[in-house]
Parts: structure tokens; sequence; C-alpha cells
């Protein structure tokens, strides 16, 4: 890697020395300094990122700028500031940063999640918002989530019945039945945080990611998963497929680019980008929130048990939590808000991108600087929040703190132009999930282990999934009163 990044040096020297030279005169954020050409690339810690970007706040402040070869990058990592970002100046940074694996597996950013701002993104937002994604469209969606938790739970009520561990992990596939897709939407993740050399130094990188394999390999992910989109489309195509009462999301999808009801021609590939969105920024990450909640509270089983008691006296005999019932659960709605602060799905919200030249707190950022905002980071700022590593879901009761982007001390998933469309469905699929795992079953760990032995350890990526799994004993609880 070492000798890649000096051959890299060696090949730009003279090519971009005028520049280096050009921004020499600008008021850039602190941060640490770099080597020549390559910047702060061999500082930099892919693995954990979110981590890595918190140290380096306790040395230059809230604000800092680094360079990933030929990229300026500016992080961000208050309250403040984050609302300087993403309200008080979001027009400037509603920009993405193109990336190559980004652009490939979002067949080149014509999804909602990376594309660039333009007509052709806020027609397919709208489109999201409108059609998939709107309250009256999440309370449609409901048989389809219940269904599926309710599989869940029987799966797990046969397992408890024999005495076998609870691997919850697991969920983050069965819940969501693509057992075989699994390990390649892991890889997935991993691409999409992968350093790929042609972001960083365009002249020569693409020729040494070829060199490396990692072309070779986005390529055969983007094939995989464009061969399950297929599937998937073929499926809902087929005339003689069963018909449902409740349409899902493809059906939704097809049936929009059968109506042309857009300024663009809505294609296929438009259609599995979002199916992309959805499944990697939707379907997993609610996943991986349950599994951090119910880790949480595993640790905190004084904490879990107030919450059972509240899930009894609110639902007395019934069996199976509706989402109706979830209102009325204020302990438990507390815990999911706990859960996103100190476990956000995204500790690094997806990378903005400044538009022009401007200034934060008195530093300039120069056009076409990608700028990362650390919710991880952000919501255990001591500054906003007491005892921040503290899981203390009682913060959260008596105060309107939420996670719609109007409190920039909790943003999990963002704010501004480019907060997440699917925030109401994915919350809705974690709390159907998680209350019915609560109410279902006790929980503990199994003969030998302690709290004391669960790790927070994470899986490379853009979400941030448990990398150990969470393995638990289940006990079916009764429910007569």
């Amino acid at each position: 890697m070492l000798m890649l990044l000096i051959l890299i040096a060696v090949s730009l020297f003279f090519l971009i020395l005028p520049n280096l030279r050009k921004h020499e005169r600008y008021n850039l954020p602190p941060g640490p300094k770099g080597l020549p050409l390559i910047g702060n690339l061999h500082q930099f810690d892919p693995l954990t990122p979110h981590l890595y970007l918190s140290k380096l706040a306790r040395l230059y402040g809230p604000i800092l700028s680094l360079r990933f070869g030929q990229r300026p990058v500016v992080v961000i990592q208050s309250a403040g500031l984050a609302k300087e970002v993403l309200k008080t100046q979001d027009y400037n940074f509603c920009a993405r940063p193109s990336l190559v694996g980004q652009q490939r597996l979002s067949y080149n950013r014509i999804d909602v999640a990376f594309a660039p701002y333009n007509e052709c993104f806020r027609e397919l937002k709208k489109l999201c918002v409108v059609h998939l994604f709107s309250s009256k469209k999440v309370q449609y969606f409901y048989p389809i989530r219940r269904e599926e938790v309710s599989k869940m739970i029987e799966k797990i009520s046969s397992m408890s019945s024999t005495s076998e561990v609870v691997n919850l992990s697991e969920y983050e596939e069965e819940g969501v039945g693509r057992s075989k897709f699994h390990d390649l939407l892991n890889e997935v993740q991993a691409v999409f945080a992968v350093f790929f050399f042609s972001d960083y130094f365009p002249y020569v990188g693409s020729w040494i990611d070829k060199l490396t394999g990692l072309s070779s390999r986005l390529e055969r992910i983007f094939k995989e998963m464009d061969e399950f989109y297929n599937e998937i489309i073929s499926d809902h195509l087929d005339p003689n497929k069963p018909k449902y009462e409740h349409e899902d999301f493809v059906d939704v999808l097809l049936q929009l680019k059968k109506e042309r009801c857009f300024s663009f021609k809505l294609t296929l590939d438009h259609i599995k980008a979002v199916l992309m969105n959805i499944i990697v920024g939707g379907t997993d990450t609610s996943a991986a929130m349950a599994v951090w909640a119910m880790t949480e509270l595993i640790k905190n089983p004084s904490i879990m048990k107030k919450l059972q008691d509240e899930l009894k006296s609110v639902l007395k005999d019934k069996s199976f939590v509706e989402e109706t019932d979830v209102p009325k659960l204020k302990l438990f709605k507390a815990v999911v808000k706990e859960t996103f602060r100190l476990h956000p799905a995204a500790p690094l919200l997806l990378a903005h991108e400044a538009l022009q030249k401007c200034t934060i707190q008195g530093y300039d950022v120069l056009p076409e600087t990608s700028v990362f905002i650390n919710a991880w980071a952000i919501g255990r700022d001591p500054l906003s929040w007491r005892e921040p590593e503290s899981f203390m879901p009682e913060r959260f009761l008596g105060n309107s703190i939420n996670f719609t982007g109007q409190d920039f001390e909790f943003i999990p998933f963002g704010a501004g132009r480019r907060i997440c469309p699917g925030m109401l469905m994915g919350i809705a699929s974690l709390e159907l999930a998680l209350a019915n795992l609560l109410h279902t079953f006790d929980w503990k760990l199994p003969v030998g282990m302690n709290k004391e032995d669960i790790d927070c350890d994470v899986i490379p990526g853009i979400a941030m999934h448990k990398k150990n799994p969470l393995c638990l004993m289940a006990t079916k609880r009764t429910h007569e009163t």
C-alpha cells in the first residue's frame, strides 16, 4: 500500500504542485499535517473512520480539514456546525461527491442517495416520498412488515422450545427473506466504503485499481446485484405470479414506469438503483439497529425489565404488538431514540460536497470539498449530552428531541435537502420487530457468558453493523392477565 502511494506521489508531483501552492493562501480549518501529494491517506483508518475522526476532534476542534490525495475534505463534529451545513448553508452542501464504488452500484448515480442535486434527483426523491415512504404508504405496507415479523417470531419460538441459542444477527437476513443474499450484501456495504485510488488520484488511480483487483471486485459485485434485481423484477412482471392483496415497492415502481409521469424516462435501471437504496439503506439498516438495541438491553437488564413491564401494561393479554400500539409505549420509543444516538445506522452521514467557496466558523471551504458529518461523534458530544457514553433512554422522556432533522444534536438520518427519505419506513420496521422480540420473549445470555463479554465492534461499511454475532437464549413469555 505504501509503495503504491509513493509511486502515485512521484507520478503526480509536477501535475498538482501548482494547485497546492494556490490553496496555501486560504484559511482552511485546522487538521493534521499530511504528506506531499498523498495528504492524510496514510493516517486514515478506513475500518472505523467515525472513531478516528472523533479522536481528531479532541486535538483540532469540531471542524477540521484533511486531504485525501487530490480531494480536500472537511469534517463536521458538533451540533452547531451541523446546523450550519445542513440548514443555514444547506443548498451549497446538497451535492454528493462522485465516488467510483457508489457510482457503479447506483447505476451511474441515478438513485436517490448518491445522485447529484439536479432536477432528476428532485423528481425521483419526490416519487419515493409520495409513492413509497409517505405516512400513508408506511401504513399501507404494514401487512408486509407484520408478515415478516410474524415469521421471525415463529422461528425463534421454535428455537426457544428446544433451548437453542438464537443468533439475532442472522435475522439481518431472515427478516427480509434473503438468506443467500446476506454475504453479498455485506460485500456491497464494504465496497461502498473501500478505498479506490481513482477517487483520489484521477490521473493514475484507475490503472492501480485494476492492478490491485479492486475494479474486478466492484464489477463482480455489481453484476451479482444486477442479477438479483433482475430476478425480482422478472418475478413481478410474470403474469402467472400469485396476486397479493397488497402491492410492494417493486409493484409501485413498475406501475410508475408504465405511467410515464416524469420529465425524464423512468427506466429499469432507475428502479434497480432505488431498490439498492431500499435494501442497503432501509431494510438492512433497520435489521442492524434491532441488533444494536438488543445489545444495549442485554447489557442493561434493569432497563429491559422496565420495557417489558411497559409492554405488558399497555398490551394486557395481546400476544402481538401491532403498530397502532407503539405510540403508547413511551419508554420503548425512548429506547429506540437512545439506540440511534449511540449507534447511528450511518455513523458518518453520506458525504456532502460544496458547490462553491464559502466560510464556516471563519474557515474557508473550497468548491468540490467533500464534507463529512460525524453523526456518531455528535450523538456522544458531552456539550450536548449528559453522560454521553451511557445508555440512558430516560433522557428522551419528557422532551421533544427527535430524529426528524430539526434537533442537530441528534441527526442519525441527516437533515435538510438530503435527509433520508425512507426514515419513517425504517423506523416502522425497526419498532415492529423490536417490540415483538421484547414482548414475546425473555432474553438472557448463554451459559458461561456475561455482559462484559459483549463487544460493540463493527463491520467496515457505510452502515454500522455489529461485527460479532449477538447470540442469546429466548424463553417464551406468557400474556395472560
